[in-house]
């Protein structure tokens, strides 16, 4: 009862400074995992966004903490943060979340987390 994802890996401040920004579109079965060396209130903003996303706060276990759907484009100067502090951020396109019904508290499963000290 699941959904499979191809996932892109951002570990570094460069990867995680650029994340989707110039991508013309967006596969419904992609996203970009935002990896952090340690938990904290990351903002997230449109710039350079040419797609709307969904945007997934997850905690160091990989639960779903906070969901911000459909950010539009247009939203860019506004920096949007989770509700509380986050490890994990996963962007997707925009309506994900609504096409496979993912609320807080669902995880994120993967074969083994990605670790990053920076």
């Amino acid at each position: 009862g699941g959904v499979s994802l191809k996932l892109e890996l951002a570990t570094t401040t460069r990867a995680r400074e650029k994340g989707l920004g110039g991508r013309r579109s967006l596969a419904s079965d992609y996203g970009m995992l935002f990896v952090f060396a340690k938990e904290d209130r990351y903002g997230f903003w449109m710039k350079d966004m040419l797609v709307s996303i969904d945007i997934f706060w997850l905690d160091d276990q990989g639960h779903v903490v906070a969901i911000t759907t459909d950010v539009a484009t247009s939203s860019y100067p506004n920096v949007f943060y989770p509700s509380q502090p986050v490890k994990y951020v996963l962007e997707t396109a925009a309506g994900f979340t609504r096409a496979h019904q993912i609320s807080i508290g669902t995880p994120l499963l993967l074969q083994s987390f990605p670790i990053v000290s920076e």
